[in-house]
This record gives structure tokens, C-alpha cells and sequence, in this order.
């Protein structure tokens, strides 16, 4: 564990630089996604909601956030090393998980895939690759951590078991503003329309399940390396 203040003001350093650079990176991919569409003639209202839309964008801008909590919460406080206060300990753990899933989906699943003319190559990058290694790395070697229960393992399915249901309701009710199909879903392997449900169900239950096991792998490794928080006074004489 690293506990040293230097360590502890040096790391939260990085994690506003890289918080940085996920955000230069989204708007980055913001701004040529738009241009590209008003270059066409696409809906704009439709284009800017689905890049909101997709895991990768919503995921990065969690976790820039995120970051910069935990690093203004350390650099506010004095610098003193303790552990994190348990919603920045429990949103990290969160979008570690998020980020970890994002690198592997992307990088097995969508890397071979063309991808569009809008797409900005150092944004797509950072988002898919370099920031999910930072929030790995951080992980390990992040000072602060604090050890969470179990529990906060099945907290981190909340946000993409919504973010699938969100996705699979709203597909069908969105026009395609690129080729006029009446859907538009983020992401080829959750479209029904190619394979059927039997092609889609498979991967949902997938990311499913992984999303759960890298979530406990983060608690699990969080634990090990956390600070113990020694229970008020006034809690053990309850």
C-alpha cells in the first residue's frame, strides 16, 4: 500500500491529468460527431442524444468525474493520508469496473470493426484503452482506498442494467439519422435485427455476468490493499 503523502499528492495529480484528457478526448469526439452530422444533414437533437447514448461516452464521463473527486477531496483536505470517504471509495470501485468492461468489449468485440469518419483517433484511444489501464492501474497502486463491503460489488450492476434497458427500449423508437433505418442501437451485438434476440440475449447475459465478477475482483483487491477504518468509539459501545 502506498501511503506516503507524496505518493498520495503525485497520483492525485494524475488522476486530474487524466481526468483531463478524457474529457478533451469526449469533446473531441463530441465536436466531430456533430460536425459530421450537420455536414449531412442529420437530425442533431437524434445525434447528439445517441452519443449520450453510448456505454463508452457515459462510462468515460463517469469516471473524469470521479477522479476529480477523489483528487479534490485528497488536495482539499490537507493531504493527510485516510482512507476515502465511502461515496468516492464506492464510485471508484464503479467506474473501474465500467472502464475494465469497456477496454475488453471494445478491444474483443469492436476493434475489428470499421469504424465511422468522424471518428477521432486519439479520442477513440484514450477512451477505450488508455483510460481503462489508468483506472486499472489506480486500482492497485491508487492511494486512499478505502475497503468496502461486499455489497458494493452488486451496487456496480445497477447503472448497466438500466443503461441495457434504456438502450433496448428506446432502439426501436429512434429513427437512424445515418441511414433511415426506423432503429438505432449503440452497439452491433445488442441489434436484434441481424441475428434475432437469440444472438443478442447471449451477450447481455455475458457483460452481465462479467460486469459482476470484475466488480468483485475490484471489491476483492480494494479489501485487500484498503485502510481498515476502525469503528467510532461511540459504534462499539453499541
Amino acid at each position: 500500500m502506498y501511503k506516503s503523502r507524496g505518493w498520495a499528492t503525485g497520483w492525485s495529480v494524475a488522476r486530474l491529468a487524466i481526468a483531463a484528457l478524457i474529457v478533451a478526448a469526449i469533446v473531441a469526439q463530441f465536436l466531430s460527431t456533430t460536425t459530421n452530422a450537420a455536414a449531412e444533414g442529420r437530425d442533431m437533437p437524434t445525434t447528439v442524444a445517441n452519443f449520450f447514448s453510448y456505454f463508452t461516452i457515459l462510462s468515460n464521463t463517469a469516471s473524469a468525474a470521479v477522479l476529480v473527486a477523489a483528487a479534490v477531496w485528497f488536495l482539499r483536505r490537507g493531504r493527510r493520508v485516510a482512507p476515502e470517504p465511502p461515496a468516492i471509495a464506492a464510485a471508484l470501485a464503479w467506474v473501474t469496473t465500467y472502464m475494465v468492461i469497456t477496454g475488453v468489449v471494445y478491444n474483443t468485440l469492436l476493434r475489428a470493426i470499421s469504424i465511422g469518419p468522424d471518428t477521432v483517433g486519439w479520442s477513440n484511444e484514450v477512451m477505450h484503452v488508455w483510460a481503462p489501464v489508468f483506472l486499472l492501474i489506480d486500482l492497485f497502486v491508487g492511494p486512499n482506498r478505502r475497503r468496502l463491503p461486499w455489497g458494493a460489488a452488486v451496487g456496480a450492476a445497477a447503472f448497466p442494467l438500466v443503461w441495457i434497458a434504456y438502450t433496448l427500449l428506446r432502439a426501436p423508437l429512434i429513427t437512424n439519422p445515418t441511414n433511415g433505418l426506423p432503429y438505432w442501437y449503440p452497439y452491433p451485438f445488442l441489434d436484434p435485427n441481424d441475428g434475432g434476440w437469440g444472438s443478442v440475449i447471449p451477450y447481455i447475459v455475458g457483460i452481465a455476468v462479467g460486469i459482476v465478477v470484475v466488480a468483485v475482483g475490484v471489491v476483492a483487491v480494494g479489501r485487500r490493499r484498503g485502510i481498515r477504518v476502525s469503528p467510532s468509539p461511540r459504534a462499539r459501545a453499541a
